[in-house]
């Protein structure tokens, strides 16, 4: 059985941080890309960050470049996302997903940034 879950998130106050998990099982993790997405009321469904199967290539929007950075442990079948200086714009419903052959999604971590 597949398995993707989310966790890490938090209500935060702005110019903080926190760190996102996605725990996976199932199926080969090391084998496939995975992507964080957000998801907001009023802007939709939003790509954030990308990494490459073996974790060499990463790639970020625009609004997120130089505060978050993603990371994989293998090892470990886990993605992380680490969120620095949090804006209010940053709050959302954070999903991760794999990407590839097939696509297994998690059911997402909520991210609060207010104050």
């Amino acid at each position: 059985e597949v398995q993707v879950v989310e966790s890490g998130g938090d209500l935060v106050q702005p110019g903080g941080s926190l760190r996102l998990s996605c725990a996976t099982s199932g199926f080969a993790f090391g084998a496939y890309n995975m992507n964080w997405v957000r998801q907001t009321p009023g802007k939709g469904l939003e790509w954030v960050s990308y990494i490459s199967n073996a974790g060499k290539i990463s790639n970020y929007v625009g609004s997120v470049k130089g505060r978050f950075t993603v990371s994989r442990d293998n090892a470990k079948n886990t993605m992380y996302l680490q969120m620095n200086s949090l804006q209010p714009e940053d709050t959302a419903v954070y999903y991760c997903y794999s990407s590839g052959e097939r696509y297994f999604w998690g059911q997402g971590t909520q991210v609060t940034v207010s104050s």
